[in-house]
C-alpha cells in the first residue's frame, strides 16, 4: 500500500516527538523544521516546534513558532497556554494579557484563567488592576477560598474592608474543604496582621498550617536521608580535570525560603551582563539524573570523567530555556542547590556561589505565615520542623565554607537592608563582576519575577521586615525551644 502524504507527515511528526522524549533535540528539531515547510498550515507542528525551541533555548524560534500556531488555531487552550508561557518568558506583558483575554473568552465562567491573569498583572507591576480583577472574581465566587488568599497576599487590608467579614463567614462554612480551610485561614491571618490584631494572627496560622500538613504530610526521615546521602557522595571530590563549566556561567544564590534570596538575585541580575534565572532547579535535577537520586547518589570520586562532562552538558541544555544569549552570566536561586555545592564547584570552574543568611526567627515566622505551592516545603507547617531545617542548612553551609575556595561568598540580609550600597557592591564583586550603578535600582528593572516576594522587589530596599519576629515571640516559642542553645548568628 502506498503511503499518502498525510501519513508520511504523521509518521515524521511521531518520530520527531519520540526523539524529543529521548533527548535528541537537534534531530527532533530538524524533522519538525522540515515539516513546517512541508505542511505550514498544521498548527500542531508549530506548537511542538515552539515547545522544543523552549527546551533548546531558542527564544526567537519559540516565539515565531507559537505565534504561527496561534494564528492558525487561536481557539485551542493548549496553544494559547503555550503562547502565554513563551511571551511571559520574553517579558511581553501586553501580549500575555491579550492572550489571557483570548483564553478567558473561550470559557468566561472559568475562574482559573482569570485568576492567573490577575497574578500576571502583578508580574507586570499593575497591582491596582490585579486587585480590581481579584475583587471582581471574589464577588462572583464568594466560596472560592483561594481567591481570598490570593487577594490578601497582594493588598494591605483595612479594618473596614468587607472582605474580612466574608472570609470569616467562609471559614465557618460547614462544608468547607480541607484545602479551603487552608487558603481562608492564611488569608485571615494576613488580614489580622494588616489590621494589627496581632493576637489573632497565629490562631489562623495554626489552622492553615494544620490543614496544609494534612494535605501534604512531611517526611523528616526522608529529608535527613537525602542530606546524608548527597553530602557523603561528594566527600573528597576535587576539581574535575578539563572541566569547562557552563555557558552562560552560573551564579548560584542560595538561602532558605524567605531569607532574602530574591532581593539578592534581583540586585545581581540588574547588572548588564546577568540574566535572572530564578528557581530553575536544573542543577539538582541534572545531578540526580547522572549520579543517582537523593540518598542513593553514588560516590563521586569513583565516577569517570565522562559522567561529569555529561552532567555539564545536561545542565547547559536545561539552562537554555532560562538564558539570554546576549548575557554571559545566569543566576540560579534554586533552594536546594546548596546540597551539591561540592559537585558544582568541582565540575563548574566558572560558577560563583553566594549564600544569604537571615535571623532564623524571622525566617521561621515568614515561612510559617506563607502558603507554598502544593507539596513543596512540607516542613513549613511545623515550627519545630522549621528549626530543624534551618539548623541543618547552617550545618551544611558551614561544611562548604570549610572546603570550598574563594568562589564562595556569604551575606546577611540584615546587613544588606541596613547598608544597601556597600553590601550590593560586595555582592557584585562576589559574582565576579564590575560594579554598575544600576544595580542599586533593581526595583526599576521590571521583568518577570515568580516568587512570594514579587511585590517587594518592585520597591527600593526597606527595613521594616527586620526583627519582625519580636511581635510574635510568645507564639514562636515552639521554634525557640526546638532551636535550643544554638547561636542565632
Amino acid at each position: 500500500m502506498q503511503t499518502t502524504p498525510l501519513q508520511k507527515i504523521k509518521s515524521t511528526y511521531d518520530q520527531a516527538l519520540a526523539l524529543a522524549r529521548e533527548g535528541d533535540l537537534s534531530k527532533a528539531a530538524g524533522l519538525l523544521d522540515g515539516l513546517a515547510l512541508t505542511a505550514p498550515n498544521l498548527p500542531e507542528i508549530h506548537f511542538q516546534r515552539a515547545r522544543l525551541a523552549a527546551r533548546m533555548g531558542d527564544h526567537d524560534k519559540r516565539l515565531s513558532s507559537i505565534d504561527r500556531a496561534v494564528a492558525l488555531r487561536g481557539t485551542e487552550p493548549a496553544i494559547l497556554t503555550e503562547a502565554i508561557a513563551a511571551h511571559t518568558a520574553a517579558g511581553h506583558h501586553q501580549t500575555v494579557l491579550d492572550l489571557y483575554d483570548r483564553l478567558i473568552a473561550l470559557d468566561p465562567k472559568a475562574v482559573k484563567p482569570q485568576a492567573e491573569k490577575a497574578l500576571y498583572l502583578q508580574t507586570a507591576g499593575r497591582f491596582d488592576e490585579s486587585e480590581a480583577l481579584l475583587r471582581k472574581l471574589q464577588k462572583k465566587h464568594p466560596h472560592d477560598a483561594e481567591l481570598h488568599r490570593m487577594l490578601a497576599t497582594i493588598i494591605r487590608i483595612d479594618a473596614k474592608d468587607p472582605m474580612i467579614g466574608a472570609m470569616r463567614r467562609l471559614a465557618n462554612h460547614p462544608r468547607l474543604s480541607v484545602q479551603g480551610r487552608m487558603h481562608i485561614n492564611f488569608a485571615l491571618a494576613k488580614a489580622m496582621e494588616d489590621t494589627r490584631n496581632t493576637a489573632k494572627v497565629f490562631p489562623h496560622l495554626r489552622i492553615a498550617n494544620k490543614a496544609q500538613a494534612d494535605l501534604f504530610p512531611d517526611d523528616p526521615e526522608a529529608r535527613a536521608a537525602e542530606r546524608r546521602g548527597v553530602l557523603a557522595a561528594q566527600s573528597g571530590l576535587q576539581p574535575v580535570p578539563g572541566a569547562t563549566g557552563t555557558d552562560p556561567a552560573l551564579i548560584f544564590v542560595t538561602g532558605l525560603p524567605r531569607s532574602g534570596t530574591t532581593l539578592v538575585e534581583q540586585i545581581i541580575a540588574s547588572h548588564s551582563r546577568v540574566q535572572a534565572g530564578g528557581e530553575m532547579a536544573t542543577a539538582l535535577r541534572s545531578a540526580y539524573a547522572v549520579f543517582g537520586q537523593g540518598a542513593d547518589m553514588r560516590l563521586l570520586t569513583k565516577e569517570p570523567a565522562a559522567a561529569f562532562h555529561d552532567f555539564t552538558d545536561r545542565l547547559n541544555l536545561a539552562n537554555r530555556a532560562f538564558a539570554n544569549p546576549a548575557k554571559p552570566h545566569l543566576t540560579d536561586k534554586s533552594i536546594m542547590a546548596f546540597l551539591i555545592y561540592g559537585l558544582l564547584h568541582a565540575a563548574l570552574p566558572n560558577a560563583r556561589f553566594i549564600v544569604v543568611h537571615r535571623d532564623p526567627r524571622d525566617i521561621a515566622l515568614s515561612i510559617y505565615k506563607n502558603h507554598f505551592n502544593a507539596g513543596t516545603h512540607r516542613y513549613a507547617n511545623d515550627l519545630a520542623a522549621i528549626a530543624e531545617v534551618i539548623k541543618s542548612f547552617r550545618d551544611i553551609i558551614a561544611h562548604w565554607r570549610s572546603v570550598l575556595p574563594d568562589r564562595f561568598a556569604e551575606i546577611r540580609y540584615e546587613d544588606l537592608v541596613a547598608d544597601p550600597e556597600t553590601q550590593s557592591r560586595h555582592l557584585i564583586a562576589a559574582a565576579g563582576l564590575d560594579w554598575e550603578d544600576q544595580c542599586l535600582k533593581f526595583h526599576e528593572k521590571g521583568g518577570t519575577v515568580k516568587t512570594l516576594s514579587l511585590h517587594q522587589v518592585r520597591q527600593p530596599i526597606y527595613k521594616s521586615s527586620a526583627a519582625a519576629w519580636r511581635r510574635y515571640e510568645t507564639e514562636l516559642q515552639p521554634f525557640i525551644d526546638a532551636w535550643g542553645d544554638t547561636p542565632w548568628d
